[in-house]
């Protein structure tokens, strides 16, 4: 189904948040930009039980929630509120191409059944753009996308595989890999998300590519989230747990 044949929304994008309300409005307004006039669904789910960037949001239209801080815990309250018929999971800090909704749409209709974005990152250095190519070639190589990339995929299959796991870190792994179990398809958009710098400039560059790496791999290696998340620091000037 192309979001075009019906007034429903065919997307409903859900946004993680905690401690974003400095740039809420920026991203409601570039996920409409995106996405052409079409109509869609944004559900903004708070972790701060307060409600702190929900209350910062002054464009109208937007459903907010809050739900117990946690990425995994968060995206599925907003994807069980949501009607539309696919759902895209949208970092706070990362924005979307244009025509992002046409191309994720096409590729659900007959290439796969999970789909993500090739990644850029929003600074100057030459390291961090060598990193962002390197993250789309690992997608693409191992359909292994991160929640970064803005995974998208349609709602019923989504709650057939239970939703994301309720861990601390490595929930968007832990998701693709049970589509990848049940047999379905992963595909990488060649249109580039852009994510912020932050993380990495917060941690170093090769100190903060070379501890998610480690990251993946222990956890590949069967060691729990919970430990893994003790390595993960928060963003700066937010909470530990924050989505990213």
């Amino acid at each position: 189904m192309s979001p075009s044949r019906s007034l429903q929304p065919f997307f409903s994008v859900v946004v993680p948040v905690l401690g974003e309300a400095g740039r809420i409005n920026a991203l409601v307004d570039n996920v409409r930009t995106a996405g052409y006039g079409l109509p869609l669904e944004i559900i903004v789910v708070d972790g701060d039980p307060a409600g702190t960037t929900i209350r910062a949001i002054d464009r109208p239209g937007v459903t907010g929630l809050t739900a117990p801080p946690g990425r995994g815990r968060q995206q599925n309250a907003g994807a069980a509120a949501a009607s539309g018929e696919a759902l895209l999971f949208l970092h706070a800090d990362t924005r979307l191409p244009a025509g992002a909704f046409q191309a994720a749409a096409a590729l659900l209709e007959d290439r796969a059944e999970l789909g993500a974005f090739s990644l850029a990152i929003r600074a100057s250095q030459p390291l961090l753009r060598l990193i962002a190519a390197g993250a789309t070639w690992r997608s693409r190589f191992f359909s292994l996308p991160y929640g970064d990339q803005a995974l998208f995929m349609r709602r019923d299959l989504f709650e057939a595989l239970g939703g994301f796991a309720d861990i601390p870190v490595m929930e968007d792994v832990e998701l693709v890999r049970a589509l990848r179990r049940a047999g379905g398809r992963v595909a990488i958009l060649p249109s580039c998300v852009v994510t912020s710098a932050r993380r990495w400039q917060a941690g170093g560059i090769l100190r903060t590519t070379l501890r998610n790496l480690l990251l993946l791999l222990l956890f590949s290696l069967g060691v729990s989230p919970a430990r893994l998340a003790r390595h993960y620091p928060p963003l700066p000037g937010s909470s530990p747990g924050e989505p990213s």
